[in-house]
């Protein structure tokens, strides 16, 4: 990877990772819930963004690597990780890979729960007192 490539893809990290403390607090204000709405609509307005930007980039010649790399990787990677697992997944479907499609997203999403409770589970057995 080359270097104007890691720093396109390191300041789009820093803008996405502000956007998304950003989104995610005015989110949750705006609609408090016991539901993480925040965290939420962060993830569906990733998704969205980052469908958007496949297609756009999928369908034009107009954007350079580094761009793409910025937006995609970079601030989009940053705001949501769930946009790339979504986009993923609906191109697998779309690919008509349907069993692969299904596998992706129950090993994403019982796999991320199963691992975060294990994370959970660990750092409370060591530093339970």
């Amino acid at each position: 990877m080359s270097l104007p490539t890691i720093l396109a893809i390191g300041s789009g990290g820093f803008i996405g990772a502000v956007l998304r403390a950003y989104l995610n607090g005015l989110i949750s204000h705006k609609v408090p819930h016991e539901l993480p709405f925040g965290t939420l609509g962060v993830n569906l307005i990733g998704s969205f963004t980052m469908g958007l930007l496949i297609a756009i980039f999928m369908n034009s010649g107009f954007f350079s690597l580094h761009t793409k790399s910025f937006l995609s990787t970079g601030v989009l990677g940053a705001l949501t990780t769930y946009s790339t697992f979504a986009i993923e997944s609906f191109l697998l479907l779309q690919g008509g890979s349907i069993l692969l499609a299904l596998a992706n997203i129950s090993l994403n999403v019982l796999g991320t729960i199963f691992m975060a409770g294990s994370g959970f589970y660990l750092g409370k057995f060591f530093f339970n007192n």
